[in-house]
């Protein structure tokens, strides 16, 4: 893997999401829910939110590069806010 510019920090990133991928599936599998709906324009379940939530966040990020020169943790913090709200009410 010496071809791969991994860094700590794109280390946790990676981590975090396989962590978050397996602990809603467990949570999926122990307490399967019913799907809802919510504002968004479908019927969905916590793994939909969450993927949902996972790929708007990634587009708030690639805006972030590709428009401002600003600090990334104004995306981070912007996309947990989203994801958050995504789960809870989407």
């Amino acid at each position: 893997m010496s071809w791969m510019a991994w860094t700590t920090t794109t280390a946790i990133f990676f981590s975090t999401i396989a962590a978050i991928l397996v602990v809603m599936t467990v949570y999926t599998l122990r307490y399967p829910c019913p799907e809802r709906k919510g504002f968004l324009p479908l019927e969905t379940t916590p793994g939909d939110r969450l993927f949902i939530g996972l790929l708007s966040s990634a587009y708030i990020h690639l805006l972030f590069l590709g428009l401002t020169d600003l600090s990334l943790w104004i995306p981070f913090v912007l996309s947990v806010i989203w994801l958050g709200i995504v789960m809870r009410w989407g």
